[in-house]
């Protein structure tokens, strides 16, 4: 690592001193919950109107809800750092770092149901919350990332 570079703990303090960490969180948090109802809806009609396995439900819930997300939130809550357009490149990027709030949504939703025996619905709810954290955090510090042009340094 080069001393320009700063760590992920000198971004995160200067984030947080600027407070655009907290308005993104709540902009995400927004489309977070739109996305969220999406997710649900399609989870519940695939799993338990069409009968599909709780992970082929979940998965499809997934990247309906995705899509959506990664259109509000680069139109939305990283529009500066997208320039409020819409890239393959940075969707699939998007969509990628998405997928570990993917697996850890999918792994909470599985052990509460599966192993746990509650009810799949709350299970759900569980997992959005949890799949939450790990979502915004990878949005914020990777994919919308502030991206300095070349040549330049800190």
């Amino acid at each position: 690592m080069t001393p320009s570079r700063k760590t992920l703990r000198e971004r995160l303090t200067v984030a947080w001193q600027e407070r655009a960490l907290l308005i993104k969180a709540i902009s995400f948090g927004v489309v977070g919950l739109i996305n969220s109802a999406v997710d649900f809806a399609v989870f519940s009609f695939a799993y338990y109107y069409l009968g599909l396995p709780i992970l082929v439900a979940n998965t499809m819930a997934w990247i309906v809800a995705v899509t959506g997300s990664y259109v509000m939130n680069s139109t939305i809550t990283f529009a500066a750092e997208s320039g409020r357009s819409l890239a393959i490149r940075r969707y699939l990027g998007f969509a990628l770092s998405q997928f570990a709030g993917f697996l850890a949504n999918t792994a909470t939703v599985w052990c509460l149901v599966e192993l746990a025996h509650v009810p799949a619905w709350a299970g759900k709810v569980a997992a959005i919350g949890v799949s939450f954290v790990v979502n915004f955090s990878l949005s914020h510090f990777l994919v919308f990332r502030t991206r300095r042009p070349r040549g330049t340094t800190e």
